[in-house]
């Protein structure tokens, strides 16, 4: 697992941003996530590329549906560490529920995000935060042989 002071050869790259706990919110999160991975080397198209801009895109769904707090943000953080070729994303909020993985109904419009994430991710979990509310992360595999970008 990946954490933001993990040691390795190459130091990690990180993106850090809160967002307003809005429908636009997490579409800016996501939009900022996929220029993030551009700049990284992982262009848009590339199975990389999409696998993470969706989990993002899902757990900043997560984060402004079911952990929006009034007047209170949320936060994506993108740890890069390109010499283990794995991405850490952190969505944290101020809602104290945890998320919980179901099974919608097979006519049911939502609740397949999780489910999402946990086959597109090597890995996710949740942890506490400092403060109130939760850190819902995922890490997702990239490419070791893209060209890094600044």
């Amino acid at each position: 697992m990946l954490t933001p002071h993990a040691q390795s050869a190459t130091p990690a790259r990180t993106f850090i941003q809160r967002f307003s706990a809005t429908r636009r919110g997490a579409r800016l999160a996501r939009l900022l996530a996929a220029h993030q991975l551009t700049e990284w080397g992982h262009p848009h198209g590339t199975e990389a590329h999409d696998t993470v801009v969706l989990v993002v895109a899902e757990l900043a769904a997560n984060a402004v549906l079911h952990g929006r707090v009034p007047g209170r943000d949320f936060a994506l953080s993108l740890f890069h560490d390109e010499s283990r070729g794995i991405l850490r994303i952190e969505v944290a909020d101020t809602h104290p529920a945890l998320p919980a993985r179901r099974t919608p109904a097979p006519d049911e419009d939502g609740g397949r995000g999780l489910l999402l994430v946990d086959a597109l991710a090597a890995d996710w979990g949740m942890d506490g935060r400092p403060g109130p509310g939760k850190t819902v992360w995922a890490v997702c595999s990239l490419p070791r042989n893209a060209p890094l970008g600044p």
